[in-house]
């Protein structure tokens, strides 16, 4: 059964896509833990990082890098966090989060914007790129 993140990639969910190439895509996180918490997701499905191959891996780490500068010049930000936990969806993805204190990396501390919030922060982020 496809995860929720292959449903994003063939268009049958909505997101908030702020990058995308033919491996990999970048969407806002619906559930944020600070505004413009960022998703980095390969194509492919993979449940665990290093389960994918050296390439995508290296590829994945540069597409993120490339959406982190983004994210950094679009959201007033100290700098970019970034981690990696996968338990939450079986599907690799990188999590871009800007941070300005420590306890904006806390997976149970989230944040609620408004689609229209969602939005103009993904025309910034695209914008950026």
């Amino acid at each position: 059964m496809p995860t929720v993140f292959t449903k994003i990639i063939n268009g049958e969910i909505p997101s908030y896509k702020v990058a995308e190439d033919e491996n990999f895509i970048a969407f806002l996180d619906i559930n944020p833990n600070a505004k413009g918490h960022t998703l980095c997701v390969p194509k492919v499905e993979v449940d665990k990082l290093f389960e994918l191959d050296e390439n995508t891996y290296l590829n994945l780490m540069q597409f993120s890098r490339k959406v982190a500068l983004a994210l950094e010049k679009a959201v007033s930000c100290k700098r970019v966090g970034v981690a990696v936990v996968g338990l939450e969806v079986p599907h690799v993805h990188v999590h871009l989060i800007p941070l300005n204190q420590m306890s904006d990396m806390d997976f149970s501390k989230k944040v609620s914007l408004s689609p229209d919030e969602f939005k103009t922060l993904t025309s910034k982020i695209k914008a950026a790129i």
